[in-house]
């Protein structure tokens, strides 16, 4: 069992300071469709936030906003803005380019030396534990393979905060659970903000130090449960009583959350 510990993001008060926020931000669309209604949280240094809601709910909209790639009809967004690590629902990579020179391809886009951006991408590519792997192209990847070249790719920049717009919801429950782990390991290593999203109860709570239950549209925040268990976390984790609890707190949220 893994203990309970009150502080899982291993800052002291002091060093938590916000890295995102969130300010009473409401999304409307051209159509006249209303994603988002006045939604307001903050994602701290070190903290792993999670959103889980129903389809449609505007879950995607708010990474799209805090990366700059959507503007909010309403409202205001405050991020660190040094580093923002953004891995989508399928892996991106160009498939005429190599693991290696899919890696590269942010830090050349942002004019590193060449040298430079060559020992960061071999140092992320063994971050995320493809050692082997950097000639091959990505028809010849698995798709947890692809996920994490994606990963290493924007591990590249160093980024202070990440977001994650489901990235393992294409993929087998075991690869899913292996690459869930793989991402624990680098964030209680390198302790970024983070912002993912996932229809799944289990690696929500899994993954996080705080789990945020989203209404169906209008998406508006109608749940908060803090993640009590400390890293690094255990696979077994996933069997205690404590944690079988929990989910079944945030899956009722969730439930309510379709009504």
């Amino acid at each position: 069992m893994t203990a309970p510990h009150p502080g899982p993001s291993g800052l002291s008060l002091a060093d938590r300071s916000p890295s995102l926020g969130f300010h009473h931000i409401s999304m409307t669309f051209p159509d006249g469709t209303v994603a988002l209604q006045d939604v307001s949280f903050t994602v701290n240094a070190g903290e792993f936030v999670t959103v889980v809601g129903p389809s449609g709910c505007g879950k995607s909209t708010l990474l799209r906003i805090a990366s700059g790639l959507a503007q909010a009809s309403d409202g205001t967004v405050s991020a660190d803005t040094g580093s923002v690590g953004y891995v989508f629902q399928d892996a991106t990579l160009l498939p005429w380019r190599t693991v290696r020179s899919n890696v590269e391809l942010l830090a050349e886009l942002h004019g590193l030396p060449k040298a430079e951006r060559a020992r960061k991408a071999e140092d992320a590519i063994a971050q995320v534990g493809l050692d082997g792997h950097a000639t091959k192209y990505p028809k010849q990847l698995s798709g947890g393979m692809r996920m994490r070249a994606s990963l290493a790719r924007s591990l590249v920049l160093d980024p202070s905060v990440f977001l994650f717009d489901e990235p393992f919801g294409a993929l087998d429950e075991i690869t899913r659970e292996r690459l869930n782990d793989q991402l624990l390991e680098l964030f209680a290593a390198k302790r970024f903000a983070s912002l993912f999203i996932t229809h799944s109860i289990y690696e929500a709570v899994y993954l996080s130090t705080r789990v945020l239950v989203m209404s169906a549209r209008p998406g508006r925040i109608v749940g908060d449960f803090a993640i009590p268990f400390d890293y690094p976390r255990s696979p077994e984790l996933r069997f205690d009583p404590a944690f079988s609890e929990l989910t079944g707190h945030v899956s009722a949220a969730l439930r309510g959350a379709h009504r």
